[in-house]
């Protein structure tokens, strides 16, 4: 199992951080590989990949402003997680002890 995302929490129960010294591990007889910061040994490609993932948010953001643009895009409404001190993602305000507020009753309301 390719673990991609190690560096923000991981993927998988049983991923833990490893490094191109040691990159895998075995646990259950399944072959783990979670080097951390993986894009960073190709930085031209994965700047390439990001910019042209993230380009077109951008681009409705900047045409339609964040309300319209969320509205129009329930992608992009996903990425909201704060929102004038309200917390947007019911995870983050679980673990945090805030109240939820969710991306549509911010909208509604703003």
């Amino acid at each position: 199992m390719v673990d991609i995302s190690i560096d923000q929490g991981g993927c998988f129960e049983t991923s833990r951080p490893t490094s191109h010294a040691e990159p895998t591990y075995v646990v259950d007889g399944v072959v783990h590989y979670c080097v951390t910061n993986m894009p960073g040994t190709v930085p031209r490609t994965s700047t390439y990949a990001l910019t042209n993932a993230t380009l077109p948010f951008v681009k409705s953001l900047a045409s339609l402003g964040w309300k319209k643009a969320l509205e129009h895009d329930p992608h992009l409404a996903n990425g909201l997680n704060v929102h004038s001190g309200r917390v947007t993602h019911e995870a983050v305000a679980r673990d945090l002890g805030y109240d939820y507020l969710s991306a549509t009753e911010i909208l509604e309301a703003a």
